[in-house]
């Protein structure tokens, strides 16, 4: 049987649920994010697995076991999307897991423990400005307070959820025990180019790089771009530009240590008029968490003295934090062994980007497989790529680590 094609054609299916008409969009809890949420459970369904969409709107589907008393393994990652999108970003974990457990339940194949395919509602933090909704509620990690948070249209979180059906009461009540779990695995796409690069079809994750997250504002003077000298302004946008240098040249400084500046926004701006607003977001990672923090701290210290020195007044609002993650040596081995099976090489590296799995530290072992990208490595974009090649080896060497999964625990 033949994975890969079948998983590319799925990821193109869901993908006709779009928020745009001209790129694949599909953030928390609109229409189109609900309609793939729909589509996934009939999937699942078909697959041989009970489904249901839980009170975040998590599409969960459990392949189980003959034992009454088995414990689960969970296979996950998310469904929405950040916007103008590529097709596997979070979707290829899903869809690699169902026609894994597809194959298992054609085959007639029952295993020692239960298999849950989650496919997670919000990882990409888009809407609400806060991610991982959908898993953080499921490891029992949920922080009610998001509730309050309101979308770029005003509209609350908790209301939208009631709106959709959903009871923000029962969402303690999806979290996970430690005892019943034997671990979580996701299959994810690499978003960016290393493998791609030195010829490797997948790779193992050996850590997740956690980030800080803050949104700014500044406040200046607006006023006539013709008649304001330029020693007298308080431009909210040269401000901002100013900030925005100083986070590429901070984290430029160390290796693992990246920053980016993904908003940056003059409301209500217009060709002839000094900026007297302007909004942008920060994110800063690193391979480790010292090396992060001490970055984000000197960006603090340089937005204060870019506001002294222009005269504008700013406010700074961290919006999440995340640490490091370590990956579970135990998976990484089933991993390798799985790999070098299917005989080709096994190469580790570390994620730069954040996933669903980093929820489970603590709860369970978790591991990732990484999936090469396509055109130089590129994601969160319509270029994003995965060979059907490379698809179908993920397939099976999630497969094999299924298989050989509780006989080493």
């Amino acid at each position: 049987m033949t994975f890969g094609q079948r998983i590319v054609d799925l990821a193109a299916r869901l993908a006709q649920w779009s928020e745009t008409s001209d790129g694949l969009t599909c953030t928390y809890l609109t229409p189109p994010h609900r309609a793939v949420a729909a589509e996934l459970k009939k999937w699942m369904h078909d697959a041989g697995m009970s489904a249901d969409i839980d009170a975040v709107g998590n599409v969960v589907g459990r392949y189980r076991s003959d034992n009454p008393s088995a414990r689960t393994l969970i296979l996950g990652s998310h469904y929405d999307t950040v916007r103008n999108a590529g097709h596997y970003d979070g979707r290829l974990g899903i869809l690699t897991a169902l026609v894994a457990v597809e194959h298992l339940h054609q085959s007639g194949r029952k295993l020692p423990f239960n298999v849950d395919v989650i496919a997670f509602s919000e990882e990409e933090g888009v809407r609400f400005s806060t991610p991982y909704i959908g898993s953080s509620a499921m490891a029992g990690q949920f922080d009610t307070s998001v509730l309050d948070r309101s979308d770029g249209e005003g509209h609350r979180l908790g209301d939208v959820m009631r709106a959709a059906g959903f009871d923000p009461k029962l969402i303690p009540t999806l979290a996970r025990r430690p005892q019943d779990l034997i671990g979580y695995l996701e299959v994810h796409i690499e978003q960016g180019p290393v493998l791609l690069h030195e010829d490797f079809p997948v790779g193992i994750v050996t850590s997740i790089a956690g980030s800080v997250r803050q949104r700014v504002s500044i406040a200046g003077t607006a006023g006539h771009a013709g008649t304001v000298p330029m020693a007298l302004r308080h431009d909210a946008a040269a401000a901002a530009a100013e900030i925005v240098l100083y986070v590429e040249r901070r984290c430029a400084a160390a290796p693992t240590l990246v920053g980016t500046v993904g908003e940056l926004r003059v409301p209500g701006g217009a060709i002839n008029v000094i900026p007297g607003h302007c909004e942008l977001t920060i994110d800063i990672r690193a391979g480790d968490d010292q090396t992060r923090d001490a970055a984000a701290s000197d960006v603090l210290a340089e937005i204060k003295r870019v506001a002294e020195r222009r005269g504008v007044k700013v406010e700074t609002k961290e919006v999440s934090r995340s640490n490091n993650v370590s990956c579970s040596p135990r998976i990484q081995r089933l991993l390798a062994a799985a790999i070098a099976r299917a005989g080709i090489g096994v190469r580790p590296l570390p994620s730069g980007a954040g996933h669903d799995a980093m929820q489970f530290k603590g709860i369970t072992e978790l591991g990732m497989l990484f999936v090469r990208c396509g055109n130089g490595g590129i994601s969160h974009s319509p270029l994003e790529t995965v060979a059907a090649a490379d698809a179908d080896l993920a397939a099976r060497i999630l497969l094999d680590t299924i298989a050989n999964y509780e006989q080493s625990a």
